[in-house]
Formats: C-alpha cells, sequence, structure tokens
C-alpha cells in the first residue's frame, strides 16, 4: 500500500514537473493572421516610407506583437479595397519574412495618374495605397497561389487550384524576374538564404527599364555579397548608364546560357515579368538553351495594378483556363 502512494506521489510530481516545462520552457508557435483565406483581414498602416520617385514600402500591422501572417514561402495576399465606389482586389507578395512578428511589409510600385499615355488613370490600388494615411486600414486576405516552397530544394506546385500538388525537387534554381516580378523572387531567396542546411543554388537574372527602376537592389546585393557561392545575382537594363556592368537589352539566349543554371532535371526554372518578357523573350531563348518546358514555371504576384485593370475591363476570366496563371504576367503558363 505504501509503495503504491509513494508511486501515486511520484507519477503527480512528474506531471506537475512536465506541465512547468511545457509552460515555461516549451517553444509556442506563434499566432497566425491569415488563419482562413476566404476571410479578410483588416490591418492598419503603421508606416509608408519613399524607396524611390515612385516606389513605396508600406508596414502594416498585424493583430498583436506576437503574431506572424503566416503566408506559405512562395503564396501571395490579396489587398482588397472600395475605390470610387468599385471593390478592387490586388495580388502582392509581402517582402517581410513570415518569421517577422507584428508587421508585415509590402514594396508597391506606384502608378500615378497622367504619367504613362496607355494607362492615364494610372493604378487604382497603388495610388489608393499612396492615399493611405498612418492608422487606416486596408483589407489582407490568403494565403493564395500554386507554388509553395517546402525548403531544400522541394517545391509543391499545382497546375490549378483543383489539382493535386505535384513535387518538384531542384539543386539548382533559375530566376528570371522583371520589374516588380522580383517580390517574389525575393521571398524565395531569402527563405533559402536563411537556412544554412539548404543548399539550393539561386541564379536571379534582373530585368528593368533603367537603372532607377531596379526594385530592392540594395536588398539583394547584400544577400549576394552574405552569400557569394548561394546566391548568384545578374541585370540587364533597356537604357544602361555609361559604364554600366552588366548586361544591356532584353533577355537572350546569352544571358540565359551565362547566368542561369544549366538544363537538367536538378534545375528549375522560375519566371516572373511582363508579359512580352515572358512570352517573347524568356520561354524562346530558355528552349533554344535547352531547358524543358517540365522544369519552368510562370508565376508569382505583380505589384503593379494596370494591367489587372485592362484585364478587368475586358472581364477576360483567366480561371477556366485551368492552366498555371502568372500573376505577374497575367497569361497561362504551362508547367
Amino acid at each position: 500500500m505504501l509503495s503504491y502512494i509513494i508511486g501515486l506521489i511520484r507519477g503527480g510530481f512528474d506531471g506537475i514537473i512536465n506541465l512547468i516545462f511545457r509552460l515555461f520552457f516549451s517553444k509556442r508557435r506563434p499566432a497566425i493572421t491569415l488563419q482562413d483565406p476566404n476571410i479578410k483581414y483588416a490591418l492598419r498602416l503603421l508606416d509608408k516610407q519613399i524607396v524611390s520617385h515612385d516606389t513605396r514600402k508600406f508596414r502594416f500591422a498585424l493583430p498583436s506583437p506576437e503574431h506572424v501572417l503566416g503566408l506559405p514561402i512562395g503564396q501571395h495576399i490579396y489587398l482588397t479595397a472600395r475605390i470610387s465606389g468599385n471593390l478592387v482586389v490586388r495580388p502582392y507578395t509581402p517582402v517581410s519574412s513570415d518569421d517577422d512578428k507584428g508587421f508585415v511589409d509590402l514594396v508597391v510600385k506606384v502608378y500615378f495618374k497622367d504619367v504613362h499615355p496607355k494607362f492615364p488613370e494610372g493604378g487604382k490600388m497603388s495610388q489608393y495605397l499612396e492615399s493611405l494615411k498612418i492608422g487606416d486600414f486596408i483589407d489582407f486576405r490568403g494565403p493564395s497561389g500554386l507554388l509553395v516552397y517546402k525548403g531544400k530544394g522541394v517545391f509543391a506546385i499545382q497546375e490549378d487550384k483543383k489539382s493535386p500538388a505535384e513535387t518538384k525537387t531542384a539543386k539548382h534554381l533559375g530566376m528570371i524576374a522583371g520589374g516588380t516580378g522580383i517580390t517574389p523572387m525575393l521571398q524565395i531567396v531569402t527563405a533559402i538564404m536563411k537556412d544554412p542546411k539548404d543548399q539550393t543554388v539561386c541564379h536571379l537574372l534582373f530585368a528593368n527599364q533603367s537603372e532607377k527602376d531596379i526594385l530592392l537592389r540594395e536588398e539583394l546585393e547584400e544577400i549576394q555579397v552574405r552569400h557569394p557561392d548561394r546566391f548568384k545575382l545578374w541585370f540587364t537594363l533597356d537604357r544602361a548608364p555609361e559604364g554600366w556592368e552588366y548586361s544591356q537589352g532584353f533577355i537572350s539566349e546569352d544571358m540565359v546560357r551565362d547566368h542561369l543554371p544549366p538544363p537538367g532535371d536538378d534545375t528549375l526554372i522560375l519566371m516572373c515579368g511582363p508579359p512580352p518578357m515572358i512570352q517573347f523573350a524568356c520561354n524562346p531563348n530558355l528552349d533554344k538553351v535547352g531547358h524543358a518546358a517540365s522544369r519552368r514555371w510562370c508565376g508569382g504576384v505583380h505589384s503593379s495594378d494596370q494591367m489587372w485593370d485592362v484585364v478587368a475591363r475586358l472581364k477576360v476570366k483567366l480561371e477556366p483556363l485551368r492552366l498555371a496563371v502568372c500573376h505577374e504576367c497575367l497569361i497561362p503558363a504551362r508547367l
């Protein structure tokens, strides 16, 4: 009887010790903001920084200092706002890490009214964001997207929302970005470089019109300095300044051959940029170099909303195409 009582006491004592350890020493999972992709979450603008003449960095507060956004790597969010009586929805990829607590950052190129002759009204959402004051709210929704990076070179890719995810692995990741298409690329590169056990080597070919248009250049070059063996960075400009040390002109066969990893079963190519770049520069030159269509992915999120305005006016319906839709390019892209 005595031994039985001692056993009960000892068991109870061990249980209390275990409870104390779990309460005070175990690592708690952070609270997630995006609990349901079908629900809109109103987030407050904390800060707005001027990055360049037409680019802004917006920081929004999460529900508490302990919250993370809850966005898988490779996925994007949607911003929703009622603008001039119309509901406007645009996709964006945050530039902050999903490990960051209490805030989420978006880098957005603002398309101002009466600047581009083909888009005299400018971008609806980007100008709306520019008009926000500190303390104002906007609705976030997500996660969304057909690609998730699982880590250590493993990607889960869906052909469409109803299809099961197909696993693709890569030791070498080739990336082609144009303009604001850099944001989803930076998201993936940052995640890879943050994990010392992830030995995936990233090659980024980044195309812009001019040097002043290069978004997030400082962040990209800092990653290159810290990880020279794992991150290769190359630029090309339509209008290069005198003494420019990188490439000039549209994406070419030589650029693909010289600055992206060679074709192979352990190479995966990701693309995100304007439609002409993908359709007439990237894919034809990837074909010439020998990159299989099955080892390419066109996807990501566009921080420019001009093309989305055009699509809305034309009432283009992309979803029934049942192909991977590149949110940057707004064209179907076969896996």
